[in-house]
């Protein structure tokens, strides 16, 4: 995976965050009953998991990578668009740093577990778990708006620019 295609996964998430700039405010928090319930909070686990996989357990710079639940309710849509810029620096920094050896095996414990779970696993491979777990809940997103009666963009890689 190189920046330029990630490049396509930033302006996919760029347009669906801009469309939930204009959601009704209540509708972000909106109880779905599926998925992560709300799409604020299915927002904050998609960013959660780069956080975790790539900056805490690839990087072994962040040592709490998870938004605590009561930290969870008080979040705007703002805090959430910094979150992803986080997100996009970890990302950009493991390209930078892991670039020529994303196929080594890691071996490390799961840093945010609270039982010791021993994981072997390459950098390319939670690279793309990522990112195909961030398509998968932006399909879930996708479908509470339609639930809330909203006609959401096109966020797939298909429509981007090269």
């Amino acid at each position: 995976m190189l920046q330029h295609e990630y490049g396509w996964v930033r302006q996919t998430r760029g347009t669906l965050l801009d469309f939930c700039g204009k959601l009704d405010p209540n509708h972000l928090t909106h109880t779905n009953g599926f998925g992560w319930q709300s799409v604020r909070d299915t927002l904050v686990h998609i960013a959660d998991c780069y956080v975790a996989w790539l900056g805490s357990f690839v990087l072994l710079k962040i040592k709490k990578p998870l938004t605590p639940r009561e930290e969870l309710h008080n979040l705007s849509l703002e805090e959430i668009i910094a979150r992803f810029d986080q997100v996009d620096t970890i990302v950009y920094e493991l390209l930078e740093l892991h670039g020529h050896k994303l196929n080594v095996l890691i071996e490390e414990e799961i840093p945010w577990r609270e039982a010791p779970e021993l994981l072997s696993i390459t950098p390319r491979k939670l690279l793309l778990h990522t990112i195909t777990h961030e398509f998968h809940h932006k399909g879930q997103i996708v479908a509470m708006l339609r639930q809330m009666g909203y006609e959401p963009p096109n966020t797939d890689i298909l429509g981007t620019e090269d």
